[in-house]
């Protein structure tokens, strides 16, 4: 009954041949357990004749739910993260979740969550964070296949209805990103979430497109590295392309090794005080290339902090 549970709970619709083969049991068998999951409180479907089967829909209550290893480690490492995340007004929810789901864990599994959490350090939040109602409704919409509207305000300040067709989201860098198709547009686009506001499901249901190139993450990398910009920086860099990589990994800047001890950064931004940021980061000694407004700029920040007041 919970290999029965466990495989439910992947939130697709299971025929009742594909579930008597998968658990090794009678049909008679699999329709005693689904009763008994029924009244524990698990909201089964069941539909009848030669495509009938069963699925997981949601409920009224919140019965409990079955977590292997793996998934009980990842939920406890994620709410940690969550109580000190971007997402705005989940903090105090995924403590006591947290809480909830330590208390129940074996010992070896609160070890391995410990020991992730004294051995790793994550980066100090930044940037805008995004409202943990609208992740969920759109992940909600990408899950389901379910048309979305919502409001947008673009780069420029412009605001606007949109009716999308929702793929994915992706997390890059410190924003979170939505892939969709754009019905009035006829086109793939990327929304920035925190920019989106009041999302709403329409009810209306699709069939799925494929993303071109068929990965989201590289969908939105790709649009943030079009997206134009003011200035093109290229700065030459006194270390090793792996160094300089680590330290840009997530900040959308292009690496070219020039030799072992080198290598070449380029930038698209729309002003200098990032860069300034990243190249104080890297720590290692470098040549702007071009151009020479940004020269002007790193001399000006040189000469504020020369003569800033240290202190005794």
């Amino acid at each position: 009954m919970l290999r029965l549970l466990s495989l439910l709970q992947t939130h697709r619709f299971w025929s009742g041949i594909e579930l008597s083969d998968k658990l090794e049991v009678s049909e008679r068998t699999l329709r005693r357990d689904v009763e008994r999951l029924r009244e524990l409180g698990y909201p089964v479907n069941a539909s009848r004749g030669v495509a009938g089967g069963y699925q997981l829909r949601s409920g009224t209550v919140m019965p409990p739910l079955l977590l292997d290893d793996e998934e009980a480690v990842a939920i406890a490492v994620g709410l940690r993260t969550a109580a000190s995340g971007s997402v705005e007004g989940i903090e105090e929810t995924s403590v006591r979740a947290l809480t909830k789901v330590v208390q129940v864990m074996p010992p070896r599994l609160r070890r391995r969550v410990d020991a992730l959490q004294a051995y790793t350090t994550p980066a100090a939040v930044t940037g805008p964070r995004v409202n943990a109602a609208s992740l969920t409704v759109i992940a909600q919409a990408c899950r389901d296949d379910e048309r979305l509207k919502f409001d947008y305000a673009a780069r420029g300040g412009e605001e606007s209805a949109r009716l999308v067709e929702p793929h994915r989201l992706v997390s890059l860098g410190r924003r979170w990103y939505l892939v969709a198709w754009d019905l009035d547009r006829v086109d793939w686009r990327t929304f920035r979430v925190d920019r989106l506001s009041e999302p709403r499901t329409t009810g209306a249901r699709y069939r799925p497109r494929e993303i071109p190139g068929g990965d989201a993450v590289k969908f939105v990398e790709a649009q943030i590295k079009a997206r134009p910009t003011t200035h093109t920086l290229v700065v030459r860099v006194q270390a090793p392309k792996d160094r300089v990589e680590s330290a840009v990994r997530y900040l959308g800047g292009a690496l070219e090794a020039i030799d072992e001890m080198s290598c070449r950064l380029t930038m698209n931004v729309d002003t200098f005080d990032w860069p300034v940021l990243i190249l104080a980061a890297i720590g290692a000694p470098f040549e702007v290339e071009s151009p020479s407004a940004f020269k002007d700029h790193l001399a000006s920040v040189a000469a504020l902090f020369t003569t800033a007041s240290i202190g005794p």
